[in-house]
């Protein structure tokens, strides 16, 4: 195996700088809209992300056509998992437990897909050493411990916090976690299989396989909120007009453009590497949380920021070895 060149790394870095302040963003949409409930959330983040993928679907024509009938089927699998399922466990959490908790719990996803990548991908993209790829492994996981450790004082300081409606809501990013551990493993496996096909188009066909998924659970959440008989104002909320700008910018920034900028990542630099950066994610996240509370954060969470940023710095200098070069070391 022939190791990436260093421009070609930087490139795929920023290209997955770009993915992680965009999909932070996704950690918004629950804090701006505490009372919707977030199957709608989900539903209708990914019905705007379905609907703006059609224009862009006759533009990348020539693209989708090549597309086989298990490529669509592949789609349709991680527009559900990875977006559909995933933010309703996301969006369920952040509702439950406000920014910062579920944000820790996602950040583990560096630590998780770097592991999995690591023991399931090694033949494809050469072994990462786990002696090179301890040192950042560690300094992101404790850096992930310590803004933990910042929010849970603050939790216990707070008498009208709910533990039980805390602790529901770790479950439900560990949920996320699982989702989001399973969709970069599969969706790197089809842009490496095919590498002449465009990262743009492949990020097009996740928007219009999510379209129908969303419709249709759309159209049931409504059909059974209709017959609960609640409050809640149907279709589209108390506040349908900011509802629909929220889901149709997060759906534009985070669902299209964030993904097209992963695949770019994603065919730049090995996967476990690729998973490690998904730690910008984690920090755009925190950044807009605290920006929404309008306080700037704790010196345990200060620190816990900067060793996440020096584990990716270290994650960068390591380079995986094909099994053949092991092989002949040893």
């Amino acid at each position: 195996m022939v190791c990436p060149r260093t421009d070609t790394m930087w490139t795929g870095t920023l290209f997955a700088l770009a993915a992680g302040l965009m999909w932070g963003l996704v950690f918004v949409g629950p804090l701006l809209l505490p009372e919707y409930p977030a199957a709608l959330q989900s539903f209708g983040r990914y019905l705007a992300f379905g609907l703006i993928a059609l224009p862009l679907a006759w533009l990348d024509r020539a693209t989708l056509r090549t597309l086989t009938r298990a490529d669509w089927i592949e789609a349709g699998k991680l527009a559900l998992v990875g977006n559909i399922v995933y933010y309703l466990f996301l969006a369920s959490a952040i509702q439950r437990a406000g920014g910062p908790l579920p944000t820790m719990i996602i950040g583990t996803l560096p630590v998780v897909i770097a592991i999995s990548s690591n023991l399931r991908d090694h033949a494809r993209d050469g072994r990462l050493r786990w002696r090179a790829l301890a040192p950042s492994l560690l300094l992101i996981a404790a850096g992930i411990g310590c803004v933990n450790q910042a929010e849970i004082v603050a939790l216990r300081a707070d008498p009208r916090a709910d533990l039980e409606r805390y602790a529901i809501g770790a479950a439900l990013a560990i949920g996320a976690v699982v989702c989001w551990t399973w969709y970069p493993l599969r969706n790197a496996d089809w842009l490496r299989a095919h590498p002449g096909r465009p990262a743009r188009g492949w990020a097009t066909a996740q928007g219009v396989a999510t379209l129908p998924l969303a419709a249709l659970g759309f159209v049931l959440w409504w059909g059974w909120s209709a017959t609960q008989g609640g409050d809640f104002a149907l279709p589209f909320g108390p506040r349908p007009g900011f509802f629909l700008m929220l889901m149709f910018s997060i759906g534009l920034f985070a669902s299209w453009l964030g993904t097209l900028c992963w695949n770019e990542a994603s065919q730049r630099l090995p996967t476990t590497l690729a998973g490690q950066l998904i730690v910008f994610e984690t920090l755009s996240a925190l950044a807009y949380a605290f920006m929404l509370r309008g306080r700037v954060p704790e010196p345990l969470t200060f620190a816990g920021i900067a060793m996440l940023v020096a584990g990716v710095a270290w994650a960068l200098r390591a380079r995986p070895q094909s099994l053949a070069v092991e092989g002949h070391a040893a």
